[in-house]
């Protein structure tokens, strides 16, 4: 019976240690806000120490494309990923993240026929994406997080390798809050 006893105990004593740490965290990829005018918003869920599951939206979706003019990117992403940190305590520290992502939405560029005159030429961004990414990850007051990461994707969508890279290269500065 004491036996029992102990054994229940040490398991409520573990079970209130793991519930101690914070599950949940919404970020921002800073970067996109900074550099380009794009929004990438996500949500991460830890499934334990080390590893996790996430969930991004990005609006305006066009970080990795170098057209050579200047045509207007409508496109949304949605991505999913699996997180897993190398140090065992906390989701902190060097982490890597296989990933897929869809996109939607269209690129239009103006451009001019032999006769001078202006038509819009647009491209279905609809794409499938698989990448994997690398990133390091730090946490303030064990709620507060900056974290800078690169990612590199391949484009599977014909139309839109016509037009721009297959491999899609990504950076960025997550932002984050743990609850």
């Amino acid at each position: 019976m004491k036996k029992m006893i102990l054994s229940i105990a040490i398991a409520l004593v573990s079970f209130g240690a793991f519930a101690q740490t914070y599950k949940n965290e919404v970020k921002l990829n800073i970067l996109n806000v900074i550099v380009r005018p794009s929004v990438e918003l996500g949500y991460e869920y830890y499934l334990d120490d080390n590893q996790s599951v996430e969930g991004e939206l990005m609006f305006l979706d066009k970080f990795s494309y170098w057209p050579k003019g200047d045509g207007k990117f409508s496109a949304t992403s949605i991505k999913v990923g699996y997180n897993y940190y190398f140090d065992s305590s906390d989701a902190v520290g060097f982490y890597i993240n296989p990933f897929l992502k869809t996109r939607f939405g269209k690129y239009t560029e103006e451009k001019t026929k032999e006769d001078n005159t202006k038509y819009d030429e647009e491209t279905n961004m609809a794409a499938f994406i698989i990448g994997v990414g690398v990133g390091y990850t730090w946490v303030f007051n064990s709620k507060f997080v900056v974290a800078p990461y690169a990612n590199l994707g391949r484009n599977f969508s014909s139309e839109v390798n016509k037009r721009f890279w297959a491999v899609e290269p990504n950076a960025g500065v997550r932002l984050g809050f743990r609850f």
